[in-house]
């Protein structure tokens, strides 16, 4: 499982394919918005795609591509309607930016045995470490 540490990094690993949605235990953003807001979700893609405020992590994107668009809004909305995503400026909170974009997060055996759907991305995330060269450590298989 991983916590993500940066909206925009995160969610440009999971669009590109390198994260599966399944294996994100949450996101914890700098951000404060909807993405199912239309206004709020302009601003974020236009600062994302074009940069200003934000640094334009997403400039490799057709900023005037409905469907490129729409890759990211969907991962957002997805994340933040199954309560994925955490933002602590929404509670007066103003977290700096971390370098680290992903940490790995193992939950426990008898969490996992409470948890089918932790389970199953467990038993899928341990399946994809095994086919690539991730090392883990013994103690957590």
């Amino acid at each position: 499982m991983k916590i993500g540490l940066s909206y925009s990094r995160c969610i440009l690993d999971i669009v590109e394919g390198r994260v599966d949605m399944e294996d994100v235990l949450v996101l914890i953003t700098r951000t404060n918005f909807d993405p199912r807001d239309d206004d709020q979700w302009k601003g974020i893609w236009t600062g994302y795609c074009l940069g200003g405020a934000s640094n334009p992590e997403w400039s490799n994107y057709d900023f005037h591509s409905k469907d490129d668009e729409d890759k990211f809004r969907s991962v957002s909305s997805m994340l933040y309607e199954d309560g994925k995503m955490h933002q602590p400026r929404q509670f007066g909170a103003n977290p700096r930016r971390r370098p680290e974009i992903w940490l790995e997060a193992v939950l426990p055996n008898t969490e996992l045995a409470k948890n089918p759907a932790a389970q199953m991305a467990w038993d899928k995330f341990q399946t994809i470490a095994g086919l690539t060269n991730v090392e883990l450590d013994d103690k957590y298989r």
